[in-house]
């Protein structure tokens, strides 16, 4: 708390609180600095290198007062990404900490492609670039350095954004104002250059305040839900019945036409095939807005699936894995059936399912968008512009490079925004008014009807085991879901080892480290979930559910066969063959997540627990999020059950992670307990139903994430090494649901094959399987 005041009293703007600072600044009549040119790679408040800046490459500049600026093309969704990103190159060009600024930059050419936060990618993508990007900085402030020093760089030494040599000394900023450098770096010259050893770092792996804090602190960070236009009307979706194939056939706005304020209805024409059915109700205010939606009669022939409900969706996905022709063989060991077949009395089967999980993020989804200067500007807050920039192209009927979007902070991400559909309506409904600015913003209930939710799913585990029935000897592992990156962005479908396209957002999980013999993991997607609705990537994608379903069998199986959960798992990371891991993303392979394991049993005492009646720990491992760029991790839960309600409480969490080096450690364990309670939230609490075609649960009220007297205590540990880091934004959501379904199963003998685990569900089994 002491430092937040310190930083506040530096601050004019302190006294001001957020509303008050919106208003102050609208009073100018147009905010935040818009009127700046629209290929301008700016977001105000944050600073733009003056024109004097020695920029060696596209991701860095240092001006002659001595601040540099990094470019961040990144999204700042809570999670301090510029925090973390900054280090790396302030770090290897030995800069002072309090010269950094960052900048969160718009779409331009030269960043095309690299606009996508998600997947854990972050550090995982920008370690190597931003190291290189800052030595080449480095190499030239020590250059140019010791040319004014009158000295050769061997001589020189370079610590806080200072040079020195023989008593002497000079600063960056003295160093680009007198000697001007232009040396330009290109990504293939940086990659040549020699980076710093790891015992001379200063920044990475150590506490540095987070640079984005103080203008959150005092309001000034600028979110897209707060971006206002002169002249801007504003927008507000009457939602079709389907998300698909719905077409307007009549709209009477003869009650809208009542509400002061309301201007129009529009009924959009989306040649992109996103929002189809729509129409949007603009008016002066955004409460006139939603009046008038609310107000506006249309009438619909709704799509093909107006009547699809969860149920359908999960049993068409069962009946798909019956056919082995169906999806794609990511694993594809030979003599998977032919061990299945030799002894039949010794296969162990069960079925898993999950239900749709929204994403609820704390800012509904907005985007404002108008037509200036021959340019379309979409401002908004989004995770992947790369991808929603040449679909806003298709929409508009426009060439990609007459579209820019102005970047702003997040108010919640978790993959929502990775889909950027909801600049579609904002701009279509700026087209059909000439290009005007038009403020598109989407109720809590609105969003949860548009939302791209996590599709639910069926799994089915088959093993075989040997003769002692102590050792799985193959297994036949198949998941089907929606599929999020088939329908929005296939050309990101990865090639299976049976030749087919698959989404690897569907599987992640499911290609595990264990050693099971011949194994067979196949993704199969459901057209049916595709066809309802608009499956999306959330935090940690399929790698929340499905080590749900692996682990949840594995300690299954270990009981089944009077095995040691633990010594079980232990016993199957061999790290042979594919599992053995590769430079320089998984060093190690299996070895690592057997170590993670090891650690978290030591930890919570494995076997030595002492517990009260009724009440367990549950473990789990997996390596969140993907194959590779593994995050090896395992966790334990302990939990308490209640007979007669079925209430599971969750009282602590422990979670162990191997993510490598440890850029930014006070990010790194808030994103690791975000993704914990996440992980929770979705195990126990969470989770809707699609019903007529369209999402049932549409605020909180029904929609029933964890609330804060349910957060447990949380014990979390980070592997100290020095391999390269890999991502800490989902892993730890990975183990909490499998580490709880393994602590109720231990605390009173029941299996839950359903997420999320819900008392009736437990009440439910007790009466079944009374112990």
């Amino acid at each position: 708390m002491a430092k937040i005041e310190q930083i506040a009293k530096k601050s004019d703007a302190a006294r001001l609180s957020r509303r008050n600072f919106l208003m102050t600044a609208a009073g100018g009549g147009l905010m935040f600095g818009f009127a700046r040119k629209a290929g301008a790679a700016v977001t105000l408040p944050s600073p733009m290198p003056p024109e004097a800046a020695f920029e060696p490459n596209i991701w860095c500049a240092i001006a002659p007062d001595g601040a540099i600026n990094v470019n961040i093309v990144r999204a700042e969704m809570g999670q301090h990404v510029g925090t973390a990103l900054a280090r790396i190159i302030a770090d290897e060009m030995d800069a002072s900490w309090d010269k950094i600024k960052i900048t969160e930059v718009d779409t331009a050419p030269k960043w095309a492609g690299k606009y996508v936060t998600g997947g854990s990618w972050s550090v995982w993508d920008t370690w190597d670039t931003f190291r290189q990007a800052g030595a080449a900085a480095r190499s030239v402030m020590l250059e140019e350095g010791a040319k004014l020093l009158g000295t050769t760089p061997e001589r020189c030494t370079v610590s806080e954004s200072v040079v020195s040599a023989g008593g002497k000394s000079v600063s960056f900023g003295d160093i680009v104002a007198r000697a001007k450098p232009t040396r330009t770096f290109t990504p293939e010259e940086m990659a040549k250059l020699p980076l710093k050893p790891v015992a001379d770092r200063r920044l990475i792996s150590k506490p540095v305040p987070a640079l984005d804090i103080p203008d959150k602190t005092t309001g000034k960070a600028i979110y897209g839900i707060d971006v206002k236009l002169d002249g801007m009307l504003y927008g507000r979706p009457k939602m079709p019945p389907t998300r698909y194939a719905s077409k307007v056939v009549s709209v009477d706005d003869s009650a809208a036409k009542k509400i002061p304020g309301y201007e129009r209805y529009v009924v959009l024409d989306d040649p992109s095939g996103i929002v189809p059915g729509w129409v949007v109700a603009l008016a002066k205010t955004y409460p006139a807005a939603i009046r008038a939606a609310d107000a506006l009669k249309v009438q619909w022939n709704p799509g093909p699936t107006i009547h699809v409900s969860e149920a359908d969706i999960i049993e068409h996905g069962r009946k798909l894995t019956l056919n082995p022709k169906n999806g794609a063989c990511v694993f594809n060991d030979k003599g998977v059936d032919e061990a299945l077949a030799i002894h039949p009395n010794q296969v162990f089967e069960r079925s898993y399912t999950c239900a749709s999980v929204a994403h609820y993020q704390l800012e509904p989804v907005n985007a404002v968008a108008r037509h200036i200067d021959g340019m379309w500007e979409v401002h908004t807050g989004n995770q992947w512009q790369s991808l929603i920039l040449p679909q806003l192209a298709k929409s508009l009927q426009v060439p990609e490079e007459q579209v820019v979007m102005r970047t702003y902070m997040l108010g919640g991400g978790f993959g929502r925004r990775l889909n950027g559909d909801y600049c579609i309506p904002a701009a279509l409904a700026s087209k059909a008014i000439g290009g005007a600015p038009v403020k598109l913003i989407l109720t809590r209930s609105d969003d949860m009807e548009l939302d791209s939710i996590r599709s639910p799913s069926f799994q089915n585990i088959k093993v075989a085991l040997d003769n002692d029935r102590k050792k799985i000897t193959t297994m036949d592992y198949v998941a089907v879901a929606g599929w999020p990156t088939q329908v929005m962005a296939p050309a990101f479908l990865a090639t299976a080892e049976d030749g087919k396209k698959y989404d690897p957002f569907a599987i992640a999980g499911a290609d595990h480290w264990y050693d099971t013999g011949p194994t067979r993991v196949r993704a199969v997607s459901n057209d049916l979930a595709n066809a309802t609705f608009r499956p999306g990537w959330l935090r940690s994608v399929s790698a929340g559910w499905t080590p749900w379903a692996l682990e949840c069998f594995l300690d299954e199986v270990a009981h089944s066969t009077k095995q040691d959960p633990l010594e079980f798992r232990l016993s199957m990371f061999t790290a042979q063959g594919r599992n053995a891991g590769q430079a320089p993303n998984s060093v190690g392979g299996a070895k690592r997540q057997a170590a993670v394991l090891q650690r978290l049993a030591d930890k919570i005492g494995y076997g030595k627990e002492q517990l009260p009646d009724d009440t367990a720990i549950g473990i789990a491992t997996s390596f969140g999020q993907e194959r590779g760029m593994p995050t090896w991790t395992a966790g334990a839960a302990q939990v308490h059950v209640d007979r007669k309600t079925g209430v599971v409480t969750c009282q602590k969490l422990w979670l162990v992670l191997d993510a490598g080096i440890i850029v930014d450690p006070g990010g790194a364990l808030a994103q690791t307990e975000g993704a914990a309670l996440w992980g929770l939230s979705m195990a126990m609490f969470e989770g809707t139903e699609i019903v007529d075609g369209t999402i049932k649960d549409r605020n909180l009220n029904t929609y029933t994430p964890l609330r804060l007297p349910d957060v447990p205590e949380m014990d979390i540990e980070f592997v100290q090494n020095t391999e390269k880091p890999t991502g800490l934004g989902e892993p730890g959501v990975t183990v909490v649901a499998p580490a709880i379904g393994n602590a109720i199963f231990n605390a009173v003998g029941v299996r839950l094959r359903h997420l999320p685990m819900r008392p009736a569900d437990v009440r439910r089994e007790l009466q079944q399987h009374p112990r």
